[in-house]
């Protein structure tokens, strides 16, 4: 049976089912986003004599108003995602195009396949992962006193993806450097580029190793946050930014092709590396965005997040 108890405002009665009563104290909704407390205001005609509810779609309970208010507090952090999958997307589609014209070859006999190169990436986030997670926690208590936080790990994550997408640009600079001094602009893909494909290992290892922190903090991060009945999206949540970000970057490059001269058919006659420091420029962008809602965030459970950290400590 549902029941209905009082807030402490004699003004108002907000809707509480009988489990919430005997859980938690019959109080009002928390005063952030409080337009959204009226989906819980119980008014004359709501509740018929049994006890049930006369039109459910009027009527929310507090946790649930509460629940909703979690995910909006979360919202701003999580839409920064998005473009942290952007670029990689970007990076992934453009440097298969770079590695086709550049010399694959490791000894006479053997040639990386193009699309090969992105096991750098893969290979580098398992590495990094266990790496951060032995040695990262003890060595920041040491130096700062303080265990990392979720949010610091993102930030980090943040930064070696502009890291990642400013060495993306060098190396395509230096590719076209060797390709003007050897008068091949004209040349098709098919020309192999006297220049060492294993440069674009560097990049792709370094946005790896930024997924290693990214990528689990969001997750931790949502799982901690996240109302209970929620928590099991947490993985989810990453999976629905990974696929926006993918779409987007297939917008990216068909926006840049469409208004700039950067990304020819004929790469060599293009500024692919202008495409790599716009995408630097985005990502300093949305990392300020970043701070900014890291900086306004407030942990709604602050015990837990100290209560794992302290144990990842101790390991």
């Amino acid at each position: 049976m549902l029941v209905s108890s009082q807030a402490h405002s004699s003004q108002y009665s907000y809707y509480y089912p009988k489990i919430e009563v005997s859980k938690l104290p019959a109080s009002a909704p928390s005063s952030s986003f409080r337009f959204l407390n009226r989906a819980a205001l119980q008014t004359e005609g709501d509740i018929r004599p049994d006890g049930s509810i006369a039109k459910p779609w009027r009527l929310c309970t507090v946790e649930q108003v509460e629940d909703f208010k979690t995910l909006l507090r979360l919202f701003p952090l999580w839409s920064s995602g998005i473009f942290l999958s952007t670029p990689i997307g970007v990076q992934i589609s453009l440097t298969i195009l770079q590695a086709l014209t550049m010399d694959r070859h490791i000894g006479p006999h053997f040639q990386i396949p193009a699309g090969s190169f992105l096991v750098f990436s893969l290979l580098s986030t398992p590495i990094a992962i266990s790496i951060v997670d032995r040695f990262l926690p003890s060595t920041w208590n040491k130096l700062t006193g303080h265990s990392t936080t979720t949010l610091q790990r993102i930030g980090l994550g943040h930064v070696l993806n502009i890291m990642s997408m400013a060495s993306s640009a060098l190396v395509e600079s230096r590719r076209l450097h060797v390709i003007r001094s050897h008068h091949l602009e004209d040349q098709t893909g098919s020309t192999v580029v006297p220049m060492s494909a294993l440069w674009l290992a560097v990049p792709l290892a370094i946005v790896g190793v930024g997924e290693a922190f990214h990528f689990p903090g969001q997750v931790s991060l949502y799982y901690q946050e996240f109302p209970m009945p929620l928590r099991s999206t947490a993985t989810a949540m990453m999976a629905l930014l990974i696929a926006i970000g993918f779409y987007m970057s297939t917008a990216v490059i068909d926006l840049v092709r469409k208004v700039t001269s950067w990304l020819p058919d004929n790469i060599n006659q293009g500024r692919m590396d202008y495409v790599f420091w716009m995408l630097v420029v985005i990502g300093v962008g949305n990392f300020g965005y970043y701070l900014v809602c890291a900086m306004l965030y407030k942990y709604q459970n602050v015990g837990s997040d100290s209560e794992n950290q302290e144990v990842q400590d101790e390991e």
